[in-house]
């Protein structure tokens, strides 16, 4: 444990409680496997003196008879075999050693690993925080977030960090078509569990997605009277959720209660008390024997779903799940630190060295979860290879990002005239995205097909931010109303093109006007069951509102553009040209076009101002040459 988790654990002397607890279970088990071999060694020592047979004699039996007798036996076997299959746990038992996971191989969710070491040491440490500090040990913990956030991997690191056996079962593997036999697998699978525990000192257990055996029980939460002004107008009604199954409830009641097993006797100690309560009837009340107490076994029980909000409320309760755990999607830190391990394992170019790449990178990827970055990053590999490289390069990166944000590039023969129209398109909503909105940085700008998408800009936030201004919400809608304009200023008439844009700018009007209060009305529709856009436009001065907001834009980006028609230009003419740009050839094409304008209407400049000052010498010589002659 690092120095931090041992200041906080000042309960903690020597080995820990589960490492204490295994070397009692393995001296016990050394000694009866002696006893096991002493006593099969007086046997043949005892047998041999005495001049007996050590093994006896084999009875003679008529096959007639042995082999129905066989038969019948074998049909009861299958039987018995067969019923208990079905009742056996579908888990897998992974030993610490097997696990090549630690915590530290966990990256970009440090917040969820610091709670994660405080929970491995108090499992470490459950007798001692219950006997020293009087403490519940902790029994469950329940991890929820999205799909490819380490939810699985995390509980993995725990179990080898802890040096215990891990117990891995999917919830879907405990559904069974057969009446019971759920419920019967999910015994199995605690009675094992507690099997574990007993026998390697502590275990822990992890069952994933375990939503789709615990879902909401109809007559809890999941039971409602609608609510509604007219409620006191009309017959209460429940509302029942109709997907839940009728068996539902009998497997969350069966999972409630092994959650509470954890504690209970084993066979030997039911048979020990059975023998002490029956000798207890004959003797009087002061010289009772006292019964053998159950042992506590030290089990951590993890829960993974990503959909937590649908679980059984008993089951959230402390005593069960006394802990929630949430794997969010990290952030530029974590994304930063998951970028250098990814690339650590991979064939890099040398450009991707270099940190300010690699910061953006983390930057590109704002929302992704780890495995999402993973992956981008091998089809970075996918990439070089087919261009015939070993190593990857911030270009391959790009395009796999782009592949897997939009669809695979498609080539497509464009007539001239098209081509043209959506490289202007494209061109406008990049330089309105450079003049609008300096603090978001330009990654991608193309024209080949992908997806339902002609053409595309992908721009981002150049620092990671969790709020946004009215001003940024303004530039957003005025970027996608820069190809509309683009297309007016250039052909003088729109095309179909920008439909998805104009959706993409109401709705950021919509959050504008109807959640944020950035228009004059405190209103949010956001605070009713409809959808926000919807919501919106059905109320007639909130969709004045929102068209004063989009012709607002509109005329400020005209107005920029009609200014900066050379930026617009040079972009289209570049995109005509080379049908991508990446990062930099974006801002490089702008910044040349910007430079080569000041250029021109400097020489502009220099030319009025020598053609003014040769006026001026021109009337002077006149005036003088009139002065002569008079």
């Amino acid at each position: 444990m690092p120095v931090a988790d041992e200041i906080t654990s000042p309960i903690r002397r020597g080995a820990h409680d589960i490492a204490v607890e295994r070397d009692r279970v393995r001296r016990r088990r050394v000694y009866r496997a002696a006893a096991f071999v002493i006593a099969i060694e007086t046997w043949v020592i005892v047998n041999a003196l005495l001049g007996r047979a050590i093994v006896p004699p084999m009875p003679s039996i008529d096959p007639l008879i042995l082999v129905p007798v066989l038969f019948f036996a074998a049909l009861l076997l299958l039987l018995v075999g067969t019923q208990m299959g079905s009742a056996r746990s579908p888990h897998v038992v992974y030993r610490p050693e097997q696990v090549d996971v630690r915590l530290d191989d966990v990256i970009g969710i440090d917040p969820v690993k610091e709670d994660v070491r405080r929970s491995i040491d108090l499992f470490q440490t459950h007798k001692q925080f219950a006997e020293q500090m009087g403490g519940t040990p902790r029994r469950g913990l329940l991890f929820e977030g999205l799909p490819g956030t380490g939810k699985t991997m995390t509980a993995k690191a725990m179990a080898a960090e802890a040096g215990v056996p891990f117990l891995f079962v999917s919830a879907t593997s405990f559904q069974s078509m057969y009446y019971g036999a759920t419920a019967k697998k999910i015994r199995a699978y605690f009675r094992a569990l507690r099997k574990a525990a007993r026998t390697e000192g502590g275990a822990i257990g992890f069952i994933e997605e375990i939503d789709a055996i615990a879902m909401r029980r109809g007559g809890m939460a999941s039971g409602m009277v609608a609510a509604s002004p007219f409620d006191a107008f009309r017959i209460p009604h429940t509302v029942t959720n109709a997907v839940i199954s009728e068996g539902t409830g009998g497997v969350v009641n069966e999972l409630l209660v092994q959650m509470q097993s954890f504690d209970q006797p084993t066979d030997s100690d039911k048979l020990v008390n059975w023998f002490i309560a029956r000798i207890n009837l004959l003797l009087p009340a002061s010289r009772q024997l006292q019964q053998r107490k159950p042992v506590k076994a030290p089990i951590l029980l993890i829960a993974a779903t990503n959909r937590a909000d649908s679980l059984d409320p008993a089951l959230l309760r402390p005593g069960r799940f006394d802990r929630r755990l949430t794997f969010a999607t990290p952030d530029a830190v974590g994304r930063r630190a998951l970028v250098d391990h990814f690339l650590a394992r991979r064939s890099t170019d040398s450009e991707l060295d270099d940190p300010a790449l690699r910061d953006r990178v983390a930057a590109a990827t704002n929302g992704w979860t780890p495995v999402m970055i993973e992956h981008l990053l091998d089809e970075a590999l996918v990439n070089a290879l087919r261009r015939g490289s070993m190593a990857m390069t911030y270009a391959d990166v790009e395009h796999a990002r782009i592949t897997e944000m939009v669809g695979i590039g498609h080539p497509v023969r464009y007539t001239d005239g098209e081509q043209r129209l959506i490289a202007t398109h494209e061109a406008g909503h990049a330089v309105t995205a450079w003049l609008a909105a300096p603090n978001r940085t330009l990654e991608v700008l193309t024209i080949i097909r992908r997806g339902d998408a002609l053409g595309l800009l992908a721009h981002g936030d150049c620092e990671e931010v969790w709020t946004h201004s009215h001003y940024d919400l303004r530039a957003l809608v005025q970027i996608a109303m820069g190809g509309w304009v683009a297309e007016e200023l250039f052909f003088g008439q729109t095309s179909t093109g920008p439909a998805g844009d104009l959706a993409s700018a109401t709705r950021t009007a919509a959050q504008m006007v109807g959640a944020a209060g950035m228009t004059g009305s405190l209103i949010s529709f956001a605070a009713t069951p409809h959808d926000l856009v919807s919501a919106v436009l059905s109320d007639s001065q909130a969709r004045a509102q929102l068209e004063a907001v989009l012709d607002d834009a509109r005329t400020t980006v005209r107005r920029l553009l009609s200014r900066h028609r050379h930026l617009v230009e040079a972009l289209r003419d570049a995109l005509l040209e080379r049908h991508e740009l990446i990062g930099e050839e974006i801002t490089d094409v702008l910044e040349a076009a910007t430079l080569a304008q000041e250029q021109l209407l400097a020489r502009e400049e220099s030319d009025r101002t020598a053609a003014t000052v040769a006026g001026a010498a021109a009337a002077v010589g006149a005036a003088a040459e009139r002065l002569r002659v008079a």
